[in-house]
């Protein structure tokens, strides 16, 4: 195994995180229940004449990525790695609709190809001229899990620079039925924040992050990558023996941890999962959480990362992030851990440099 270093990032996202001047200190929780994207001038990264064919996720992508390689001066990456729960879901939704309203005749194929979940990793690929390795991973909410652990492996191979990155969009008609079923939150039990909102579903949201990765530490890297895993399905009460094993795996124990960012939605039926670390193992420990500045969708997990980063080579704590005080005179070490509806469990290891 050799050593991953993540020397360039870049984010879009509720907040208006791709700005040069972006602070944690200057966000608002979000209050509504549906957020989309805070939109970048899009003109400043693609061509006009494209922009009008290419799907928010695409677009979304496009200036993520194009804003981590441009931190690393890096034209083209050896390989693009994505991450995708739903894809390109507006030219998916806008397909099926068709094939509703014309009975199934006189399709067109163009928003059906411009649906795939490697889409995004394609028009990045188009722009770039990279002829090189690219792989998209479709596993809900641990696709950027699934795409950081491929990351790992191919520099393992020594092939580097690795973009990687996860992307999801929302439409309108999947938000529509996710509401039917509980999955959306009420707009009026977010007056006094996700955490005391004590209802089920979460705020839905979209974004969009990439991350340069190697195995060359520079003088701007932001953080070591040490670990991943992926757990499918965990009862409440193994959380703890998981979080445990895995930081043992690694040569650490709780104590060594500065930092642990939860993945806290608000969700009254599934936030117990992180309530069981927060309350016992993880009590003398910082806790911080993010998705009341995101929402929630399949790739929000690597806003979390996006913002480790950030801590780690800021070596500050926004107080809009924290969820309980604990005295933090350095940032070493940050674990990630995050869910989704009991499902889909990581956890993520961070190391500064």
């Amino acid at each position: 195994m050799k050593n991953y270093y993540i020397n360039g990032i870049g984010c879009v996202s509720a907040q208006e995180t791709f700005k040069n001047d972006f602070s944690f200190d200057d966000c608002n929780e979000l209050k509504k229940n549906i957020v989309t994207a805070h939109k970048p001038d899009y003109k400043s990264y693609i061509k006009p004449a494209l922009i009008r064919r290419m799907s928010n996720g695409v677009k979304m992508g496009v200036v993520a990525s194009s804003i981590a390689l441009k931190e690393v001066s890096i034209s083209e990456p050896k390989s693009i790695i994505t991450g995708s729960g739903m894809g390109c879901l507006k030219d998916s939704e806008f397909f099926l609709e068709n094939v509703i309203n014309n009975k199934e005749q006189y399709l067109t194929p163009t928003s059906f190809i411009q649906s795939t979940h490697n889409t995004v990793g394609a028009q990045i690929a188009l722009g770039l001229s990279c002829k090189s390795y690219n792989v998209t991973y479709v596993h809900n909410a641990t696709s950027f899990e699934s795409s950081l652990m491929d990351a790992m492996m191919t520099i393992d191979e020594g092939v580097e620079p690795v973009l990687v990155g996860g992307v999801d969009e929302i439409g309108p008609h999947t938000t529509a039925l996710y509401k039917l079923v509980d999955h959306v939150k009420k707009e009026e039990d977010l007056k006094e924040g996700i955490l005391k909102s004590n209802s089920k579903g979460a705020v839905f949201s979209e974004g969009a992050q990439y991350f340069v990765v190697e195995n060359i530490k520079k003088t701007n890297s932001y953080a070591q990558l040490i670990d991943v895993v992926i757990y499918d399905n965990l009862k409440e009460s193994e959380v703890e023996n998981r979080a445990q094993q895995f930081l043992k795996d690694n040569d650490l124990q709780v104590a060594d941890m500065d930092i642990i960012i939860f993945g806290n939605n608000g969700d009254v039926d599934f936030d117990v999962y992180y309530e069981k670390l927060q309350n016992n193992i993880f009590k003398n420990t910082q806790q911080l959480y993010y998705k009341h500045l995101t929402g929630e969708y399949n790739t929000v997990s690597a806003f979390g990362l996006w913002t480790a980063c950030k801590l780690i080579k800021s070596q500050s704590i926004p107080k809009i992030l924290k969820l309980n005080n604990k005295e933090v005179t350095s940032i070493k070490n940050i674990l990630l851990y995050n869910q989704y509806q009991g499902k889909s469990h990581s956890f993520t290891l961070l190391k500064k440099c």
